[in-house]
Order: C-alpha cells, then sequence, then structure tokens
C-alpha cells in the first residue's frame, strides 16, 4: 500500500469519524430528504457478534473491506434494513439484474438484468441513498485500500450505471454530512477529487476499462 500523500483518510479511520459522529446522534436520519431509509440507529445499536464477525465474508469468498468490518462492529441495522442479511447475519447478496428488477420493477429492472453486466456485478448490495437513483456497493476486485466501489444506478433519461465512491468508508462518510460537497457535480465527481480521485481511477480501470460510467447501449 502505498502512502496518501493528501492527508486523506480511508477505510476503518474514516468509519470511525463517521461512528462518533453516529454516536452523538444516533436517531439522526440517514438520508435528511427522504426518510424511508430511516435512522443511523433505530433504538439500541446491533453489532455483528465479534465471533461471527471474526470470520465473517461475502458469500463469494471474497473479504469484507476494512470499513465494513469497524461499522459492523458498532451496528448491523441500517444494513439489515437495506436488505443484506437474512434473519441472522448471512449476507443476502443480489446480481445487479435481481437488485434492479427488484427496484425498480420489470420494466427499468430488465435493462440491468443482462449477462454483460450480471456477470461483472454478480454479488451487490443496496445502499440508502437517491430517490429515482440508486446506490449499490458491488464486490469484485478490491482496491488500493481493500475497498469496492459503491456504484449509483439512474433510470432517468438514458439508464446507466456509474462509479459514485470508492468505497464503504467514503460513501459513509458522504452520507453522514463528514466531506465537502459543495462543488461536485454528478455522480462521479470524486474522480477529481484529490484525496479520493486516485482510488475512483483505479475502480475505473478495473471495471469501465478506465471509464466511469456504462449506458445501456453499451450492454
Amino acid at each position: 500500500m502505498t502512502e496518501d500523500m493528501s492527508g486523506a483518510e480511508h477505510g476503518e479511520a474514516l468509519v470511525e469519524r463517521v461512528v462518533d459522529t453516529v454516536r452523538a446522534d444516533p436517531g439522526r436520519l440517514v438520508l435528511d430528504y427522504n426518510p424511508w431509509a430511516g435512522p443511523w440507529v433505530d433504538g439500541d445499536a446491533d453489532p455483528m457478534p465479534a465471533e461471527v464477525l471474526a470470520t465473517a465474508a461475502f458469500p463469494s469468498g471474497r473479504p469484507l473491506p476494512p470499513s465494513l468490518r469497524r461499522w459492523l462492529a458498532f451496528d448491523t441495522g441500517m444494513l439489515r434494513r437495506s436488505g443484506w442479511f437474512d434473519a441472522g447475519y448471512t449476507f443476502t447478496p443480489r446480481s445487479i439484474g435481481q437488485l434492479a428488477r427488484d427496484e425498480y420493477g420489470d420494466g427499468f429492472g430488465s435493462i440491468y438484468d443482462n449477462p454483460a453486466l450480471v456477470d461483472r456485478f454478480d454479488e451487490c448490495f443496496l445502499l440508502p441513498g437517491g430517490s429515482d437513483s440508486r446506490r449499490v456497493l458491488a464486490t469484485g476486485v478490491a482496491g488500493e485500500h481493500g475497498e469496492y466501489p459503491v456504484f449509483a444506478l439512474d433510470v432517468d433519461d438514458l439508464p446507466c450505471i456509474e462509479l459514485m465512491y470508492p468505497g464503504f468508508d467514503v460513501y459513509l462518510a458522504d452520507t453522514a454530512g463528514l466531506l465537502d460537497d459543495e462543488h461536485r457535480v454528478g455522480y462521479s465527481a470524486l474522480a477529481a477529487d484529490r484525496r479520493y480521485g486516485p482510488r475512483m481511477r483505479e475502480h475505473a480501470r478495473n471495471v469501465f476499462a478506465g471509464g466511469l460510467a456504462e449506458d445501456f447501449t453499451s450492454w
């Protein structure tokens, strides 16, 4: 792992800041503009038991990113409400096609249920965020910091999938209001960010051959 000369925090350290913020106001809505996601913590926190977390991995066998391990040690409730687990603590991923069908119905959802996408996005998890759009963590090739990318799905105008965050850590920090977004325009604006741009561009090379998005004309 190379040294980060930007001074940015990543992974567990960044999530630690989010945890501190949430502990200060656990009942605050995850999404200020949309109450469907509920509060950050609904009642008492529900951490993943330490003995379960110690050996936890995704069903594909891919390892959990450091940021997710830290968050699960704090609470599982927000992710449980987004469909990450069964009645216990077993992960329940979906392919990008199944997730899109569940969220958008068979009309728009079927656009994403294409082998060209499903083969690359075979293990996905929904995250709170957006209105017509959705936020999706997709496992696959982990980046330099051991984190998997978070994408935006958008069916407005031209259905597309676009890289939005370089990891669950940055997604959490931004959703919690810890990142300055005053001058950001577009889903993939963090690709130009001094702190997190290198991580975004690494995922872009791994997933989109260097691009930041694909639309349905490519599938």
